[in-house]
C-alpha cells in the first residue's frame, strides 16, 4: 500500500481528574486519541462471534493473537504477513488467526457519539484539533472512509504510517514538529495512562478519557469549552 500523509483542512461523573497542571498557558490545540476515545476498538467484538467459550477466547487473545503479537502492526507491519506466519505455526487455529486480518472492521464495536460531540464542540469553539492514533497502516484508510468525523482533524498522525507508536516519545515529537504545536499549550486526550505519561513528560497538557461526560466536564474546567454549552 502506498504511504499516505494524512493532513485535513472509544453516565454520571464518578471521578473527574485532570493531568492538566495549574499555571500552564491557555490551550491552543487539542489532540484526540481515536481507538478508546472516539471508536470502540476491541478484538473481542470479532472473536466473540468466532469462539463461543469466553475463557477459550481470552486464552486465544492472550496466547495466540496476543497484544505482543499485535504491537508490530501499529508500527507498520502487515497484518496479512503476521497472520500467515502465525498460522503456519498454529495450523489448527488458522481460520481464527486469519480473521484478524480479513475481518478487522468487525473489531469496531461502534462510535462514542458523546466523544464525537465533544470533538465537534471543540472545533466550533475555534480550536484546531489533531489526532494521534495507534492504527495499522492498512486499516486506517478504511476507517477514514467509514467514519466521516475522522476527516475533521486539522492533521492526523497514524502510527502504522510512521513506523513508531504510542507510548514512544518519538511519535509525540513527530506530531508536535509536523504541525508546529507548542507542548505546554497543547492538550492531549487519551484513554491509556502510559500514553499520557509520555505526553506529560514532553510538557503536553493531558486529560485521561473515561467517558464523554467526564471529558466534557474537564474541558470546561480548563477553559477549552464554554460552560454555557450543553454536555452530551
Amino acid at each position: 500500500m502506498a504511504r499516505v500523509h494524512i493532513h485535513n483542512v472509544y453516565s454520571n461523573i464518578v471521578d473527574v481528574r485532570s493531568h492538566t497542571v495549574a499555571g500552564h498557558p491557555p490551550v491552543e490545540a487539542v489532540v484526540f486519541d481515536v481507538g478508546g476515545v472516539l471508536l470502540d476498538w476491541n478484538p473481542r467484538h470479532l472473536y466473540r462471534k468466532l469462539i463461543a467459550d469466553e475463557a477459550e477466547m481470552e486464552w486465544f487473545l492472550a496466547e495466540v493473537c496476543s497484544p505482543a503479537w499485535h504491537a508490530p502492526h501499529d508500527r507498520g507491519v502487515s497484518t496479512a504477513s503476521s497472520c500467515a506466519e502465525l498460522a503456519s505455526r498454529h495450523p489448527e487455529l488458522s481460520e481464527l488467526i486469519w480473521a484478524w486480518s480479513r475481518r478487522s472492521e468487525e473489531m469496531i464495536g461502534g462510535v462514542d457519539t458523546g466523544s464525537v460531540d465533544v470533538l465537534r464542540a471543540v472545533r466550533e469553539a475555534g480550536l484546531p484539533c489533531y489526532a494521534l492514533t495507534n492504527h495499522e497502516e492498512e486499516t486506517y484508510p478504511l476507517r477514514l472512509k467509514r467514519f466521516p468525523f475522522l476527516g475533521w482533524f486539522n492533521g492526523t498522525v497514524v502510527s502504522g504510517l510512521e513506523g513508531v507508536a504510542k507510548p514512544e516519545p518519538a511519535i509525540f515529537r513527530r506530531l508536535l514538529d509536523r504541525f508546529g504545536l507548542t507542548p505546554n499549550s497543547t492538550l492531549m486526550i487519551d484513554d491509556t495512562k502510559e500514553n499520557l505519561e509520555t505526553a506529560s513528560k514532553l510538557g503536553i497538557q493531558t486529560v485521561q478519557f473515561r467517558s464523554s461526560r467526564q471529558l466534557w466536564a474537564e474541558l470546561e474546567a480548563v477553559g477549552v469549552l464554554p460552560r454555557s454549552l450543553a454536555a452530551p
